[in-house]
């Protein structure tokens, strides 16, 4: 071969590599959430810090409001690459990646302290590698606050109150398992249709936090808010592994990066936005009812003994809980 024409090919080779290099890349992400949702602008940020960092190059359309499905179905097609990112709670995710079963157990994190520095440790890095087997990569968590029952009729004043009461719960054994240990009939539902549920009375109520609880405007049709704050289970922002492998290892660096530093922003918006939700919440007449906490996290025991079953899941319990 003529040595020209071995530079011409060679400079061919170079510029197809920089072309390849330099394509732009849109990466659609998913949220059930309205705009203005701390979540939903946490990764807005997380975008326009990846797009800074690639000079406009990869960006981030978040599409919200449950456009692209409820969360059980986006999770199917984030593993099989039809959509890109995915910010859900880590309830869905349990019977996948059974390590995620554990981070929602029932009263679990003394506080949000506690639940930040696990998360924010080799512990929750551990968490988030074992999604990769499962065609998903775990980026970061997020805040989803302390879940209390709400109510349409009586309100839940003690654990007895729940007996018997239709509650929504997320689509996930586990919460499933719960209700049924505070003595309720669970009702697995998607967010979506939690509304016109509590209108209709298909349900007796449901439980979140005060964001969720606000913004889904729940509070407009269930005006009791029971203080039992049983889970701060947090979200988790994934990636599919398909989508992610066609990123450069530069990029899935400059990706990651950005997500970790999203979250302190998420839980900037987060303090705010609960305030602001509970708030508007009161001003709207809701009935707002302490509870004996202990009573309801004394029911518990049977949850753990099914879902921590393996000495793997024993094993991260006690260290999650030994976190000072």
């Amino acid at each position: 071969m003529k040595i020209t024409t071995m530079i011409g090919l060679a400079l061919g080779l170079a510029l197809g590599a920089t072309t390849v290099h330099a394509q732009e890349i849109t990466l659609r992400s998913a949220d059930i959430h309205p705009d203005g949702y701390p979540t939903v602008d946490a990764v807005k940020y997380m975008g326009e810090l990846v797009s800074q960092r690639t000079n406009g190059r990869i960006k981030i359309q978040v599409m919200n409001n449950s456009v692209l499905g409820q969360e059980k179905d986006t999770i199917e097609q984030t593993r099989f690459g039809v959509i890109d990112m995915n910010r859900v709670n880590a309830a869905p995710f349990n019977n996948l990646v059974p390590e995620t079963a554990v981070l929602g157990l029932p009263f679990l994190f003394r506080s949000p302290d506690h639940m930040h520095k696990v998360v924010d440790g080799p512990i929750g890095d551990e968490v988030l590698k074992a999604f990769e087997p499962h065609g998903l990569i775990g980026l970061a968590y997020y805040d989803s606050g302390a879940r209390s029952f709400y109510t349409t009729k009586k309100p839940v004043e003690k654990l007895a109150d729940l007996k018997g009461m239709k509650i929504r719960v997320q689509q996930s054994d586990m919460w499933i398992a719960m209700m049924q240990a505070f003595g309720a009939n669970p009702t697995p539902m998607p967010m979506g249709e939690v509304y016109s549920s509590l209108e209709t009375g298909v349900v007796d109520g449901a439980e979140n936090n005060w964001p969720s609880y606000e913004s889904a405007r729940h509070y407009e049709v269930a005006k009791n808010y029971s203080l039992t704050q049983h889970s701060m289970t947090p979200e988790i922002l994934v990636m599919s592994k398909i989508s992610w492998d066609k990123l450069t290892p530069d990029d899935q660096k400059i990706v990651r990066e950005a997500a970790k530093e999203s979250v302190g922003k998420m839980r900037e918006l987060w303090a705010a936005r609960e305030k602001s939700s509970e708030e508007k919440v009161r001003a709207g007449g809701v009935n707002v009812v302490t509870v004996n906490k202990d009573e309801f996290a004394a029911a518990m025991k049977p949850v753990y003994d099914r879902f921590v079953t393996d000495a793997k899941l024993k094993d991260l319990l006690k260290r999650i809980q030994d976190v000072q």
